[in-house]
C-alpha cells in the first residue's frame, strides 16, 4: 500500500521531521482535513448501506429513523418521550409520530408514568426488542465479513481511528460483542 513517506502524509498520520504540513501548518493541513471528511463520509455512506440491507432483510417495511427509534429504547429502556425525543434530536412531537407508527407495528407500547399519570412511558415491545437484535445482528454479520478481509494491522489502526473520532464526537462507545459460535460442520 506504499511506503513511510506516504503514511506519514495520510490524513492521521503522523507529521514526520521536515514535512511541509508541520512546517507551514495552513494549506496541507486543510488539503488532509479534506481527505479526512471524505475517509468518513465515504465509511458513514457504507454503513448506513449496511444498516439499511440488514433492515430490508429482516423488515422491508421499517425505515432507517423507525430502526434508530427502536435502537435508542433498546439502549436506554423504558424512556418518556421528551427523553427519546432529546437522544433522537427531534422535536417531541415528530418523536411522538414515530411512535405512534411503531406502537401500530406492535414494536413498542405505552404506559402511563406511575410517578405522574401525566406523563407517558414508552418501552419496547418483546416484538420490538426481538427485531432490533436481528436486524443488529445481520448488520455486526456483514460488518464482520467485511473487517475480515483487512490485514490485523490496518484493522488495530482502524481501531483507534474510529476510536478517536467518536471520542471527538463525544458518542459513547458500543461494547464489542462476543465472537458467534462457530456454525456446525456440514455432515
Amino acid at each position: 500500500m506504499g511506503n513511510e513517506a506516504d503514511r506519514a502524509r495520510r490524513p492521521g498520520g503522523p507529521a514526520a521531521p521536515g514535512d511541509e504540513r508541520a512546517q507551514d501548518g495552513g494549506e496541507d493541513l486543510d488539503q488532509d482535513v479534506e481527505e479526512v471528511i471524505a475517509a468518513v463520509l465515504t465509511a458513514s455512506r457504507l454503513l448506513v448501506a449496511i444498516s439499511a440491507r440488514a433492515l430490508a432483510r429482516i423488515e422491508p417495511s421499517l425505515t432507517l429513523p423507525q430502526l434508530r427509534t427502536l435502537v435508542v429504547l433498546d439502549s436506554q429502556g423504558p424512556s418518556k418521550l421528551a427523553t427519546l425525543a432529546a437522544a433522537l434530536g427531534v422535536n417531541p412531537s415528530t418523536a411522538m409520530r414515530m411512535v405512534d407508527r411503531l406502537a401500530a407495528a406492535g414494536s413498542v407500547t405505552r404506559k402511563a408514568n406511575p410517578g405522574n399519570r401525566r406523563e407517558v412511558v414508552l418501552e419496547l415491545t418483546d416484538a420490538g426488542r426481538e427485531l432490533v437484535a436481528q436486524v443488529l445482528a445481520d448488520r455486526h454479520a456483514e460488518i464482520a465479513a467485511i473487517v475480515a478481509r483487512l490485514p490485523a494491522g490496518q484493522r488495530a489502526g482502524l481501531v483507534d481511528s474510529l476510536r478517536a473520532l467518536a471520542d471527538a464526537a463525544d458518542a459513547p462507545p458500543v461494547p464489542p460483542r462476543p465472537a458467534p459460535p462457530p456454525e456446525p460442520a456440514a455432515p
